[in-house]
């Protein structure tokens, strides 16, 4: 049997009503095994994004069901999904969403804060995820001093604070330089390789995907045949 870290089983998702309504999402099953790394890909309003979004809860599908580590999510309460997605789960996305008066410490313990430890634990395992992305001398600095390339390696420090099981990256290079967004990679399937963090990654960018141990590929809300791509892109 295979080790499934995420089930998602013919997962529908719309927005709006009537004439306004968008079918985001028209029965999508995936399985994500743990400590793989995953590509979804698709051009804008493909459905990625929505995906990616209830996978990592922080959205629910209008049907289907959605089992983490063999739990059924979708039965779950808020309290219970948000120590889940808090514990289990980290984040990096296009924006970097750092707090921009906090310091670059600050911004790293916020998951580790908000999960209720002390002072003295938050610092401690703040600068040690710092110190592992070559970050802990700007631990002091204000977010907005940092570089975009700085910014995103906070963001995957934040990402790393609680041990996650799974990281979900959101176009994690689209507003990187080449050679910075290349470094940050780098970053992320080195976390997935040496230390088992499933890699789950929402991209319209083919050589980030083609790094991935797989992908799949969403149009209008469905998931297409690899070798259909290139007929229906």
């Amino acid at each position: 049997m295979p080790d499934l870290v995420l089930d998602a089983q013919n997962i529908h998702k719309s927005y709006g009503s009537g004439d306004s309504r968008f079918d985001a999402l028209k029965g999508v099953t995936l399985q994500v095994q743990r400590g793989e790394s995953l590509a979804i890909i698709g051009k804008s309003g493909s459905g990625k994004s929505t995906l990616m979004h209830i996978l990592a809860l922080l959205d629910a599908p209008d049907a289907g069901s959605l089992a983490i580590d063999g739990t059924d999510a979708t039965g779950l309460g808020t309290a219970a999904i948000h120590r889940l997605r808090n514990e289990d789960f980290g984040f990096v996305f296009q924006q970097f969403f750092l707090v921009p008066d906090a310091t670059v410490l600050e911004n790293v313990v916020l998951p580790l804060k908000i999960a209720g430890l002390g002072k003295r634990e938050r610092t401690e395992r703040g600068m040690a995820a710092l110190r592992a992305l070559e970050l802990d001398d700007k631990a002091g600095n204000r977010a907005t001093a940092l570089s975009g390339g700085q910014k995103q390696r906070a963001v995957i420090a934040r990402a790393l604070i609680t041990e996650p099981k799974v990281i979900f990256a959101d176009e994690p290079t689209g507003n990187l330089d080449s050679v910075t967004g290349r470094t940050v990679e780098d970053i992320l399937f080195d976390l997935n390789r040496t230390q088992g963090i499933t890699l789950v990654i929402v991209t319209h960018d083919e050589e980030l995907a083609a790094r991935c141990d797989r992908q799949i590929h969403l149009r209008d809300g469905l998931e297409i045949a690899p070798e259909l791509v290139e007929v229906t892109a």
